[in-house]
């Protein structure tokens, strides 16, 4: 399996998170948990993460660190380029990895590493007032995976990683559709 899938999430990403104003970092966002500025701190921490851990080394969390109060893009693509360097790394899809809730295949932890990528920049679209409408043929892609793998297990209240599933109308762009079944209003 190829990483290019992983890359287009995070070409997605950087460019909502180009389109972001100085002034819009204090703005709430769809997750509870952080404004515009904490969500841009946890996508560029984020890449760390998952390449650390698919890396074979143990992942922390850069969550602490404010990355949105300077050059974030770059961060970002630092954080980019090392996941893409880690997941393309020989064997590394294949092989079991390490996470700090258990341990899951190399691709499913891209899967996850590439869903967690495109709905915060969903998120962040969203907050932000940019189109949500991001990537179609990827956020269907990512909606039939999601599906097909997140329960009514990994859904609650606050700290699991999902909301109940929201309603969307009919004719929602497949991204919006992500969102809802993501817990999101969209």
């Amino acid at each position: 399996m190829s990483i290019q899938p992983l890359q287009q999430c995070q070409v997605v990403a950087r460019g909502v998170l180009e389109q972001i104003q100085a002034d819009q970092m204090s703005a709430s966002t769809p997750c509870a948990s952080w404004d515009v500025s904490g969500l841009v701190n946890h996508m560029v921490g984020a890449q760390h993460f998952f390449g650390s851990a698919v890396a074979g080394e143990a992942p922390s969390s850069d969550d602490a660190r404010d990355f949105s109060a300077g050059d974030y893009l770059a961060a970002f693509d630092q954080g980019c380029a090392a996941a893409a360097e880690a997941f393309g790394a020989e064997g590394v899809l294949e092989q079991m990895v390490a996470m700090p809730f258990g341990e899951m295949p190399g691709q499913a932890v891209m899967g996850l590493a590439m869903t967690d990528t495109f709905q915060h920049a969903w998120d962040l679209a969203k907050a932000t007032g940019q189109s949500t409408d991001l990537a179609p043929e990827m956020a269907q892609a990512l909606l039939q995976g999601a599906k097909s793998s997140i329960s009514d297990g990994f859904r609650g209240p606050e700290g699991a990683p999902f909301g109940a599933e929201q309603s969307c109308s009919d004719g929602a762009c497949a991204a919006d559709q992500l969102a809802a079944f993501l817990g999101r209003e969209v």
